[in-house]
């Protein structure tokens, strides 16, 4: 009797223990919004508190400004009136006191740096507006679709969208920038490439958008790839629209955003492209563009001549590094210390993962195969319309550099039917601006000018007659 007593007597204790942390749980649930002084400028974030049926707690995180969403927290806990939570994922860290049952004030810790950040409850989640977003329902046809790169034996998944009841109608096929990008090359919750379909298939032309490798539906690892593996992407992209009866196989042609150097690339090495529209695509070789991109967007930011020239000083340390050592270690041990001043050996690690995923980003074959590129060759091989665009403001392909460079490769080359334009008041990402720093892009609302869309369709009927 006397050990029965004894358990229920634990038994009781445990249930109470678990019932008061789950009381205590319960008052941190909800979402909590604060906003964090950055250079003078206020970055709102959100964590998204949940209450689980096993008592326990889960949590999201959201930066509205940067357009991420759900990021995961790995970790939330509370303790008393004080609740901690990790973001594994971008190496930040929360801890945070209840005030009272609307506010928590803490302190946001990450790479190193402490700032002070006050959350209070909200109801309300931040939502950008995006109103170009497509809505339903659609006066044409959209299918989901996959097929092989067989060479490289990967799979690749995307949405084609067909004029109804189409019949022998031109087709392009978008392809993305630089970095793992889905079907729609979703940024800031714009999405660029679903608007352009959309556009283009209203207006009678049908369009293929697929997942980057690695992204999505689509297999593969994009680490390891360079643009010319993408390029064979785009080939295998090519070869699915032949086999379409609704496409014309005569008619079909590329819009590259950005990274504009993989439709001259592909047009060369498949027969019969039709036409390729560069949008923001560069000119001159990659390295000059990053260092034209680190000046301008540095200037743009606030940044001093000083700080600039600073800049630029460590982007040909980087490059040089990337470009000259062969080891691997040696490259990641020199990468590493290159960005911290020779530091990164005393950082914590938090610290360290904060460096890391800036040594990771240049660290890769594509920008190593970026960073060498000169499109010049493959430009003045191109025989196929070329349509060039790019906005008067954008600060990464900035127009003064790289559109004289492609009418030069292009007129050089004997090319009888290309054109070029220099738009007004548009940033890289062909948006209506003030200054063209990437700050602006989630600021927007606009995704994509109405005139781009209006250029690249009528060019596009102007060429495939």
């Amino acid at each position: 009797m006397k050990y029965f007593l004894q358990s229920v007597t634990i038994f009781l204790f445990l249930h109470f223990q678990s019932t008061a942390q789950e009381n205590l749980n319960h008052k941190f649930s909800g979402n909590w919004s604060g906003e964090m002084e950055l250079a003078g400028s206020k970055l709102e974030l959100i964590f998204k508190i949940s209450l689980e049926e096993n008592g326990e707690l889960s949590a999201k995180m959201d930066v509205p400004a940067q357009g991420a969403r759900d990021l995961p927290v790995s970790k939330a806990e509370v303790k008393a009136d004080s609740i901690f939570l990790h973001v594994a994922m971008i190496a930040v860290r929360f801890e945070g006191q209840m005030v009272n049952d609307t506010t928590v004030s803490g302190n946001w810790s990450q790479a190193g740096l402490n700032f002070p950040l006050t959350l209070i409850r909200t109801e309300k989640i931040t939502e950008l507006k995006r109103p170009q977003t497509p809505q339903p329902p659609f006066p044409y046809v959209e299918e989901e679709v996959s097929y092989e790169n067989t060479k490289a034996g990967i799979k690749l998944a995307g949405t084609l969208t067909i004029p109804e009841n189409a019949k022998n109608v031109p087709a392009v096929i978008l392809i993305s920038g630089s970095g793992a990008q889905d079907r729609d090359e979703t940024i800031f919750e714009h999405k660029p490439f679903w608007v352009i379909a959309d556009y283009l298939t209203r207006h009678g032309i049908a369009v293929l958008r697929v997942d980057d490798r690695g992204v999505g539906g689509s297999e593969g690892n994009v680490t390891n790839a360079t643009s010319e593996d993408f390029a064979g992407d785009v080939l295998a992209g090519i070869e699915f629209l032949k086999t379409r009866k609704e496409i014309e196989s005569s008619k079909i042609g590329l819009i590259g955003h950005s990274e504009g150097i993989i439709a001259p690339v592909v047009a060369n090495k498949a027969s019969g492209v039709a036409f390729i529209v560069m949008l923001a695509g560069p000119g001159i070789p990659g390295e000059q563009i990053l260092y034209e991109q680190g000046r301008l967007i540095g200037l743009a930011s606030g940044m001093t001549e000083e700080q600039v020239e600073q800049n630029r000083k460590t982007q040909e340390a980087i490059f040089n590094i990337i470009k000259t050592e062969k080891d691997s270690a040696v490259r990641l041990d020199r990468l590493q210390r290159t960005f911290t001043g020779g530091m990164y050996p005393m950082m914590n690690d938090d610290q360290k993962n904060a460096v890391d995923q800036k040594v990771a980003a240049v660290n890769s074959p594509w920008f190593s195969h970026f960073l060498q590129y000169d499109p010049y060759p493959a430009l003045t091989k191109l025989k196929c319309p070329v349509l060039a665009l790019v906005g008067e403001k954008d600060l990464q392909v900035p127009p003064k550099s790289n559109l004289p460079a492609i009418e030069k490769a292009l007129a050089e080359g004997g090319n009888k039917n290309f054109k070029t334009l220099e738009l007004p008041n548009l940033n890289h990402l062909f948006q209506h601006c003030v200054t063209g720093a990437v700050a602006e892009y989630r600021q927007i609302e606009e995704t994509i000018s109405p005139e781009v869309l209006e250029i690249v369709s009528e060019w596009i009927w102007e060429v495939v007659k």
